[in-house]
Order: structure tokens, then sequence, then C-alpha cells
């Protein structure tokens, strides 16, 4: 297996990564900790294209390659993982829509949510129910030519500039249940919306995570995903693959910037006459750094390769997602160790990505359920290890 990048995907690279030096790593820290919603940086990503990720370029996206898609949200997390956020769930709703969207559903959107005149979201999550989708309690009953919605949706990124906003919802109570769950667009200007409240976050700042409840919301049925009901699980597990690809990048991205401010640190501070990066303690922690986060690297490159081959890749995805996330959460400690004392003062990056890191080892997915994927795929023979 090959995974020198093309001559394409490194230039493609080095925009991205001078972008996110110039526009996002000299405010992402004070942004960070004011509160300030990266409102300029998000308007350059739309001119630069990135709404569009995972958009046709028939309906003028991108339509990035996955390995394309995975080095945007390394080098825009290795400068604030908040951000990564904002372009995060919008992909893979539009990937979505793109995918199982019906004719007319893909006419109405498409266009305005690659340029970012539309942003979107999706709307999973539950008070009552996260990794198992299946206990979701969000209903849609069907009433003429609509479908009143009742529930409350939680931890949805993007949930204030949403439009539409998928959302998954029982439309039949079934057995198994995800036989009766589907997945609606909704409009946010509906009557019986709301964004209830903003959710208090360790880390993960910059863009808005919400509480959104729907009251007797009136969704149009044109408004079902694909026009097909139950089917909205199917829908949601093909997106969550694409999303485990965009959680693995993004830890990529935050082990990298950990291990660079390190390396940093290591190299300027002195102790005992000398730069502390010539003590075999530190070299040996900053040996280990950089090769799992390019053992982390590599792995989401080849889950990424998969996915562009066009297979399904659950346990590809998993991998990368569980590893990479797990280097993060070590990757940003042992830089905090490196630090000492001054790895604790929010004067220094170190102590954000100590805050961003565990959101990946929980998001898309927790990592014991991770391991779980991965481990039937290997008892069913439908993975393998190798290639």
């Amino acid at each position: 297996m090959d995974f020198e990048l093309t001559d394409e995907q490194k230039t493609f690279r080095e925009t991205l990564r001078a972008f996110v030096d110039k526009e996002i790593v000299p405010v992402a820290t004070e942004w960070e900790h004011s509160g300030r919603y990266p409102t300029e940086i998000i308007d350059k990503m739309k001119r630069m294209g990135l709404f569009g990720l995972s958009v046709p370029e028939e309906y003028g996206g991108m339509g990035a390659d996955m390995v394309s898609f995975a080095l945007v949200f390394e080098e825009i997390a290795r400068g604030w993982m908040g951000v990564a956020g904002t372009i995060g769930s919008h992909s893979l709703a539009c990937w979505m829509i793109a995918r199982h969207g019906t004719q007319e559903q893909k006419n109405l959107y498409l266009k305005d949510l690659a340029t970012g005149a539309r942003r979107t979201a999706i709307a999973l999550t539950e008070p009552a129910a996260g990794t198992d989708l299946q206990g979701i309690q969000t209903r849609a009953v069907r009433d003429g030519d609509h479908y009143v919605v009742s529930g409350t949706k939680t931890w949805i990124t993007n949930a204030r500039h949403a439009d539409p906003l998928p959302v998954l919802v029982k439309t039949s109570i079934t057995e198994p249940a995800h036989k009766g769950m589907s997945v609606l667009l909704v409009d946010p200007a509906s009557e019986g919306f709301s964004v209830s409240r903003d959710l208090p976050k360790l880390g993960y700042k910059g863009t808005e995570t919400c509480e959104v409840v729907l009251d007797g919301v009136r969704v149009p049925v044109s408004c079902l995903l694909g026009g097909l009901e139950g089917r909205g699980m199917q829908q949601v597990l093909g997106g969550l693959e694409l999303g485990r690809l965009n959680i693995a990048a993004r830890a990529v991205g935050v082990a990298q910037a950990a291990f660079d401010a390190a390396l940093s640190y290591a190299r300027q501070r002195t102790a005992f006459g000398q730069p502390i990066a010539d003590f075999q303690a530190i070299q040996l922690k900053l040996a280990d750094l950089a090769t799992e986060i390019q053992a982390a690297r590599l792995l989401t490159y080849w889950a990424a390769s998969q996915a562009d081959g066009g297979k399904r890749v659950d346990m590809e995805a998993g991998m990368a997602k569980y590893f990479a996330s797990e280097v993060a959460l070590k990757a940003s400690l042992e830089a905090m160790r490196i630090h000492g004392g001054y790895g604790y003062s929010q004067e220094f990056v170190v102590e954000r990505l100590y805050r961003d890191a565990p959101l990946m080892a929980i998001g898309e997915g927790t990592n014991d359920v991770q391991r779980l994927v991965i481990a039937r795929a290997l008892v069913s023979g439908k993975g393998r290890v190798g290639w």
C-alpha cells in the first residue's frame, strides 16, 4: 500500500496549512478564551470552498476525495479544533443529502450548502440516547402531507446556523427499532422549533453545541430524506463513517499541534545549564509521540483511501478514530508534562489542546464502541488485518 499523497493533495495541504498558520493560529487562543465566534474565519473558509467539501461538483461543490477530506480536518484542527467543528457536521449532512436525497432535495439545498450561503448540521443524539440511537424518543407522526415532530435533541453542533437541520426521528414503532427510523430535513423557522440552550463545555469552544426542542413542528412530507420512511438508520450509519474519518483527522491535528508545541518548548527551555531537549527523559517522550502521531496519520489516510475505493469502512474508520483519538489524548498530556507548570497556564496552547482532545475519544461513537465495531468485523469475517 502506497501512502504517498498525490501532487494535487500535497498542493492542497500546503494551501490549507498556510491558511491555518495565517488566519487561525494567531487568534485561536484569544478567541477561544473570550468565547468569540470565529465569523471571520468561517467567511474565509466559505470563499475557499471548504463548505462544499462533500458536495458533488455538479452542484458547485468540491467533491473532494476522502484523503483530501481528512487533510482539511487535520490542518484546521491543528490550528483550532473548534473551527473544524463548523464544517464537520455540515460536511456529514451534505454527504447524506447528496447520497440519499431526492433530486428535488438536492436541487433545493446543495448549491447553497456548497458555498456556505446555507449551513447545516445533524441532529441524532438525545438526552437519553447517544450511542444507542435506536433508543431515540423523537417521534414524527404523519398528518396529511406533513409530519408532526416532537422531541428533544442535544449536543448539536451548528444548531444556531443549520438550515436545514436533518433530524433522526421515529416515523413508526417497530421491532427492530431501526426499521421505523427516518431522517427529516427540518426548517429551523418552523413554528415549534427552538434552540433552547447552548451547552457549557470543557473544550471544543468556538462553535456552538446546543439543545434543540421540536414541539409539534410540522414538516412537509417532501422533506423526508430520500422520500422513503424507515431508511434513516442506514442513511445515518453511512454518514457516520465519514464522521469518524473527520474525528480521526481532527485528532491527528490536535496531536500534531501538541507535539509541535512540546518540541519547540523543549528546545528553548533550559534547566541545569542546557535545553531540556538534551535530557534523555524528554527525548524518549518526543520519540514516542512522533512515532504514534505518524502511525495515527497513516492509519487515517489508509482508512480514507479505502473509502475512496468505494468500500464500506466501518472497521477501518473505527480503527483510525479509536487509535488517533487515544494518541491525541496522550500527546496533549505529555505536551503539558514537558511544559511543566507552564503547560497548566492559559498563556500556552497546550492547555487548550488538553481540553479539546477528550472530545475525539467520545464523539461519533465512543472508543469502546469502536473497539466493538472492529472486533465484530473481524469475528464475522467482514474485516481483516492487512491488505
